[in-house]
């Protein structure tokens, strides 16, 4: 199971990405950041990154509708995952599972012109399962 520097270069790796990080979205803290940040300082993209996060989680319009008929599962994050498009960019946010009450959101910035957002949301997916926290 990949740790944070391991998934951020594999998010990397996907065509068209420019930058990518992990973020406490309670805090609003960069776990770790790889590329380029969007505005050039990792500490206010992390910040604005964990206020859109909270903004999407905490809404009730945005949470799944349980008809399994089961409970919720604690590790399930509230949001899958949030997309911004731009004129030369996409930014894909993706809430990272837990068995812990962590609030971890990994953040991809693709170019428009070169990036694949089908393939980056299934990969970032993916490696948010995959991913090991602390």
């Amino acid at each position: 199971m990949p740790g944070i520097d391991e998934c951020l270069l594999e998010a990397m790796r996907l065509p068209g990405a420019r930058g990518a990080a992990l973020v406490d979205w309670t805090s609003g803290l960069a776990l770790g950041v790889v590329g380029e940040c969007p505005g050039g300082d990792p500490e206010a993209a992390a910040a604005e990154v964990a206020e859109l996060a909270r903004l999407a989680a905490e809404q009730p319009a945005f949470a799944a509708e349980d008809t399994s008929g089961g409970g919720p599962d604690d590790a399930d994050p509230p949001v899958e995952d949030v997309i911004v498009s731009n004129r030369d960019g996409y930014h894909l946010l993706r809430f990272v599972p837990a068995p812990f009450d962590s609030g971890a959101v990994l953040h991809l910035w693709l170019g428009r012109a070169d990036g694949n957002l089908a393939l980056a949301r299934i990969r970032l997916g993916e490696m948010a399962g995959r991913l090991v926290l602390g």
